[in-house]
């Protein structure tokens, strides 16, 4: 079994390496220089037992203010992608059933993720793929407040299939491979 220290080493390597250097997400690089990333490790296996994790980091999120977002990385379960997503499907009904609706939006990440209708060798997946599967808890108003500063931000995400797609898949799963190194 991998040791938190080494998961979290794992994922804060894809962000470097992967998320910020490819620019997948233009707002990253602020928060990993100013620290203000939360790394999760979860050994919860079930959805019932996720759920609750992810209502945790809501309130973490809730009571501290230097914390701007939550990754949620789910160290002993949901290899599976498609229990990921079932998984991902009732944590986003959870927000709003307790009230986090328009406080937390979720993403995630999957060492398999697969866009549908994607191959699996498609170099867009890589803008999601991580070391383990993970729930990011990312602040709206942060969210809208960055967006407010950032010129067309429904570019991103075509920007990025354009930099997976320039960047090619032996590039990028070396990449993500590097970090997967990382966890050992």
């Amino acid at each position: 079994m991998t040791d938190d220290a080494q998961i979290t080493a794992a994922t804060r390597c894809w962000i470097e390496n992967v998320v910020v250097a490819y620019n997948f997400c233009p707002f990253a690089a602020r928060e990993l220089k100013r620290n203000s990333i939360h790394f999760q490790v979860s050994r919860s296996s079930t959805i019932e037992d996720c759920l609750v994790d992810v209502i945790e980091e809501c309130r973490r999120l809730d009571a501290t203010n230097t914390i701007e977002t939550t990754l949620l990385i789910l160290a002993d379960g949901f290899t599976d992608f498609d229990k990921f997503l079932d998984l991902v499907a009732i944590a986003e009904r959870l927000l709003i059933e307790q009230g986090y609706g328009g406080i937390y939006q979720l993403a995630s990440f999957h060492p398999r993720y697969r866009f549908a209708d994607s191959m699996d060798e498609d170099p867009a997946n890589y803008t999601n793929r991580s070391p383990y599967p993970m729930l990011h808890l990312l602040r709206e108003r942060s969210i809208e407040a960055a967006l407010l500063n950032y010129d067309d931000p429904e570019s991103i995400p075509e920007n990025n299939i354009k930099m997976a797609t320039k960047t090619g898949l032996e590039k990028l799963r070396s990449v993500l491979q590097s970090c997967y190194q990382t966890k050992k």
